[in-house]
């Protein structure tokens, strides 16, 4: 438990001293994308000055949610990873970014995506039962930051790095992708007023709305 506590007998008070405090939500974001290095997770929220990254590492360690683990040689890193405790924060997690998605707008001047939050808006905004029976493979660069969406018949696997022979890949702003998926503008209007960049298949554009959606 952290420092600061409630004082009540409360599943949500006691939440909140858990992972409550500023930038714990984020970083149990990134490791829920994939195991890090300090220096990932350094890299992935450059706005966290280090000893509250280091100190939140270790509060999420001591309450059981985070733990380290050594690579084998020849790498011998150690990377922070979620621990079982950890990983059933994965749905309140998602949860959350859908529900944040809501109140995004425009991207304000400042804030930039990095591939781990485009995975996770990804796999927040997913619509397993658009995607039921289909099967389609998604590039999607979003300024410097490029991801892959693989979708099989109503299940979603997001990683980061490009997707050799994707049926469709996409190119756009953070405010455009996220008008698309809100349906704010249709794809045949990102197209037309040539916000987005597409490769392959561009029928699948229309598809990718239905798969992915912000609701609200």
């Amino acid at each position: 438990m952290t420092n600061r506590a409630y004082g009540q007998f409360c599943g949500i008070a006691r939440a909140l001293e858990m992972v409550g405090e500023r930038w714990a939500l984020l970083i149990v974001r990134d490791l829920l994308v994939s195991p890090k290095r300090y220096t990932d997770l350094r890299n992935g929220l450059p706005k966290i000055p280090t000893n509250i990254l280091a100190a939140r590492l270790r509060e999420l360690e001591r309450n059981g949610l985070v733990g380290r683990r050594v690579l084998p040689r020849p790498s011998g890193a150690v990377v922070y990873e979620l621990t079982e405790h950890g990983y059933a924060l994965e749905d309140v997690v998602l949860a959350l970014g859908r529900w944040g998605a809501e109140s995004l707008g425009e991207p304000r001047p400042d804030e930039i995506v990095t591939a781990d939050s485009l995975v996770m808006a990804l796999r927040s905004a997913f619509e397993p039962e658009a995607a039921a029976g289909a099967r389609a493979g998604f590039e999607l660069r979003v300024d410097e930051v490029v991801v892959h969406a693989w979708v099989d018949d109503g299940m979603l696997l997001a990683a980061e790095g490009t997707l050799p022979g994707a049926d469709l890949a996409i190119e756009g702003g953070p405010g455009v992708v996220k008008a698309l998926m809100a349906g704010e503008i249709t794809p045949d209007g990102a197209v037309e007023a040539g916000l987005v960049k597409l490769a392959g298949n561009e029928r699948l554009l229309a598809r990718f709305a239905e798969f992915f959606r912000i609701h609200g």
